[in-house]
């Protein structure tokens, strides 16, 4: 078998999903993305794949090795986004070669299902409290929030005391036992980030997530020594490499590298095994799309130190198009009481809706991230 041919459609509401084709008719879907720069990221996996045309879509390492290695410069968002994909649709292939889901050819499942999270209160939260308990009626049993909307540096308290009412409004809402997620966002540096911290710590959370910029994760240390609340973070951590210094400090708690940005299947599953080893839980992070979640999903299956998977069901980015959209058995991410069961089906276990993938392709999308700016005119982090 030999890789023929590949297709990349840019598809609302901000997703870039990747189709590679074989010379014996066996198809595979990938998402590689970095959300605001879709085109950015398709222009890479031409390139990429450029250097894959003819080769055997069953050598996934070697064709992973290619992509990182011999090209010099390596890493970052967009070139690890554009591996991402590729790397998917590859295993994609290669499950529905065997007539397998892609969590049988990586040593078998050590669980049937994960527990989901949904997302309350958009980029600049508000009601949280009830839609959060919206969502625990609807059968989910934990939910991440965004904490604050603008925060200097050092900033004033009020937007504190707004963060602790909202979590506090949630917390009165939902019950003592209700998983609740705050996600700083990169938005908090240092100096509020550890008042945040502090202040949110009697509500008990999940875990709070990027407390600070990952460029800073030498800070993580001093949030730790001020709450025993679990810290989270990784999203904008792309390899192994990445995470290695993390993990050695001994500072997080929960990792989250994206499956469409940390390299795909094959990068991700390694980084679990490195995060097993320091004793520290992964979370995937995926607010994308369903060839994204169902990724996760199969790594999920194997990855013993999983322990809550991201789905963008019903998030504030999926005005125009969501997450079951683009696929004809939507049932595979039926939620049963805040669980989703590992996909079974060959490959990643879905079926996408090429056709209407296509006609949205047309239409496609320029979304970009919000530009914030601070009362004095600096830019704010999003």
């Amino acid at each position: 078998m030999k890789i023929e041919s590949f297709q990349t459609y840019i598809v609302p509401p901000r997703w870039l999903f990747l189709k590679i084709e074989t010379d014996e008719g066996i198809s595979g879907w990938g998402e590689p993305v970095i959300e605001g720069k879709a085109a950015t990221v398709e222009t890479a996996v031409h390139e990429l794949m450029s250097q894959l045309i003819g080769s055997d879509p069953f050598r996934i390492e070697d064709a992973w090795e290619k992509m990182y290695r011999a090209g010099f410069y390596r890493g970052g968002p967009i070139l690890m986004s554009a591996i991402a994909g590729i790397d998917q649709a590859l295993w994609d292939i290669k499950g529905k070669a065997f007539k397998a889901p892609i969590y049988q050819l990586m040593g078998g499942a050590v669980r049937n299902s994960i527990k989901v999270y949904s997302w309350v209160g958009g980029d600049r939260p508000s009601n949280v409290g009830a839609a959060a308990l919206e969502r625990k009626k609807a059968g989910f049993t934990a939910i991440k929030m965004n904490a604050t909307d603008e925060l200097q540096m050092i900033d004033s308290y009020e937007k504190i005391d707004d963060v602790v009412a909202r979590v506090k409004a949630i917390r009165e809402s939902c019950g003592p036992y209700f998983g609740i997620a705050v996600d700083f966002h990169g938005r908090v540096h240092k100096p509020m980030a550890k008042i945040l911290a502090k202040a949110l710590e009697p509500y008990n959370l999940m875990f709070m997530e990027e407390p600070v910029l990952p460029q800073n994760n030498e800070d993580l240390g001093k949030i730790t020594e001020l709450v025993k609340t679990p810290i989270a973070t990784g999203e904008r951590m792309f390899s192994r490499w990445d995470f290695k210094r993390l993990l050695e400090s001994g500072n997080v708690d929960i990792i989250q590298p994206d499956l469409s940005h940390a390299g795909g299947i094959t990068e991700c599953k390694k980084i679990a095994s490195m995060a097993e080893g320091y004793d520290v839980a992964v979370a995937f992070h995926c607010p994308l799309g369903p060839i994204a979640l169902a990724s996760c999903l199969q790594v999920d299956a194997t990855v013993y130190n999983a322990v809550i998977q991201e789905q963008s069901l019903g998030i504030h980015y999926n005005k125009t198009n969501d997450l079951l959209d683009y696929i004809k058995n939507p049932e595979v991410f039926e939620y049963d009481n805040g669980f989703v069961k590992i996909p079974q089906g060959p490959g990643l276990g879905i079926e996408v809706n090429e056709e209407l993938v296509k006609e949205k392709a047309k239409e496609g999308h320029n979304w970009r991230n919000p530009v914030w700016r601070h009362e004095d005119g600096t830019i704010s982090e999003w």
